[in-house]
């Protein structure tokens, strides 16, 4: 972050005083700063501390700690009493989450660097990730740190870029209307994409169609020379746009269009005008992540040469389609989150790893979360693409367990063994009676369930135990 004085900082949070005169001396003075906290463990001398409430811990409660961390000014919604640090400048609002906002907003537009703002039911962090790998070997890019997509995670990504920034690559999420349209007027964007829309966070939005219109709100705060990047197959172009649209997708009246798609195990390759492009990570999905990045590498003049080359290199992320030897194993950790897009994709992926066809094909399944009403049926359609799949031993874990297992058992033209559980703890400690060497084992499911603890267990029954010599 590069240096912000304490009176632009009122003046773009809209402060009112804490402690009257002697409050607005401070604001008055050219004292400056250089950092933002919310965490005051991790608070460095200089920064300005917002105390933000959450659902465990009130910031409130940490101002003197923040302080004595040195940091040099506190932002809060409340009263604040401690002598001790009668003397630290406090500035007052009415909410502090907002504050943080208005506050990353006046900040991006002092700053010269272009925006990226990346939203879509599935593949936001993936095209991130892979936008950022091709930018940076070119330009000065930061990007948000794991999935910052929220009114706290999108502001500190924007505050967390310095003087020598020249892009900022961010991602936008959404569980219900009017959020994105918040985040897009704080983030400014110069690009905007939308990677695709698909049946996510149903319980919020109620419909596909509200899905679609909640995505296409990033266009209202693209700047007036902005660009917004949609994909066409899941995406309708908007009827009148106040922007300039490109596309991608399969179709051939695309922008931009992957062709010659291939897949071998855990890689991946297709060209872009005439150039190869090998994908060091699986699934159909990231065919169509990579090229939503090329879309948006292309506006900042990149050849597909320079793109190609970049992607070679480019590193899986944890617990996204990440492929995993354990022993005998190969496991794809993709438990980071799941709605029904990216289940298809995972299955897909599960598949393409059984290169003989004589491998088991094991799945454990967790529930979709946030589906409301649509929740019965979509489990139900998973698992048919299960069996479609020719998943041999199926784990399904939580509430809509058995409706996923009871579709995929229905829907199977071979032999299916499927059981249920209620927690992955309790698949944990089962896992030895239904995993067996060579097996070829996905892992997804939403974050709710907490499959991360059945990868653990994985490693840990294969993990050769030392003996004493």
């Amino acid at each position: 972050m590069k240096e912000f004085s304490l009176p632009a900082l009122a003046q773009a949070i809209r402060t009112h005083p804490q402690r009257d005169a002697s409050d607005e001396s401070q604001i008055r003075s050219h004292v400056v700063f250089a950092g933002v906290s919310i965490d005051s463990r991790t608070t460095k001398p200089g920064d300005c501390f917002f105390a933000i409430p959450g659902e465990n811990f009130d910031g409130h409660d940490y101002v003197s700690d923040a302080f004595a961390k040195g940091a040099i000014c506190a932002v809060v919604s409340k009263g604040i009493k401690d002598s001790k640090f009668a003397d630290n400048a406090i500035l007052r609002v009415d909410d502090t989450v907002k504050a943080l906002g208005d506050f990353a907003r006046a900040y991006r537009r002092q700053c010269g660097f272009k925006v990226v703002a990346i939203t879509g039911s599935v593949g936001k962090t993936m095209t991130r990730q892979i936008t950022y790998h091709a930018l940076s070997r070119h330009y000065r890019v930061t990007q948000s740190p794991k999935n910052y997509n929220n009114n706290i995670g999108l502001p500190l990504t924007l505050l967390d870029a310095g003087p020598e920034d020249q892009i900022v690559i961010a991602e936008l999420g959404t569980n219900h209307p009017g959020e994105i349209a918040h985040l897009t007027a704080i983030a400014q964007p110069d690009v905007a994409v939308v990677t695709n829309v698909q049946p996510a966070h149903l319980e919020g939005f109620g419909s596909l169609q509200e899905i679609v219109k909640e995505k296409l709100s990033i266009a209202g705060g693209l700047k007036p020379d902005g660009v917004l990047i949609i994909n066409a197959d899941t995406v309708p172009r908007p009827a009148s746009p106040a922007h300039r649209v490109v596309t991608f997708g399969k179709s051939p009246d695309c922008d931009y269009q992957a062709r010659n798609i291939t897949f071998d195990g855990a890689k991946s390759s297709f060209s872009i005008n005439g150039t190869q492009i090998c994908l060091p990570v699986p699934g159909p999905g990231n065919v169509e992540n990579a090229l939503a990045a090329w879309a948006i590498c292309s506006q900042f003049g990149l050849a597909a040469a320079d793109f190609a080359g970049a992607i070679k290199t480019l590193a899986t992320i944890p617990m996204r389609a990440e492929v995993l030897q354990i022993g005998r194993l190969t496991v794809v950790d993709d438990c980071y989150n799941a709605n029904p897009a990216s289940m298809k994709n995972a299955l897909e992926i599960l598949a393409g790893l059984d290169q003989t066809g004589k491998r088991r094909r094991v799945f454990i399944c967790g529930d979709m979360a946030e589906l409301g009403q649509y929740a019965h049926a979509l489990h139900a359609e998973l698992g048919a693409a299960i069996a479609q799949a020719k998943v041999q031993v199926l784990l399904a874990v939580g509430k809509f367990a058995d409706t996923t297992a009871q579709a995929a058992k229905k829907a199977t033209e071979h032999n299916l063994q499927a059981e249920c559980f209620q927690d992955a703890f309790e698949v944990c400690d089962r896992l030895y009676e239904f995993v067996k060497d060579d097996d070829i084992i996905l892992v997804k499911g939403s974050r709710a369930a907490k499959l991360e603890t059945v990868t653990e267990k994985l490693k840990s029954l294969r993990t050769p135990r030392k003996t004493r010599g």
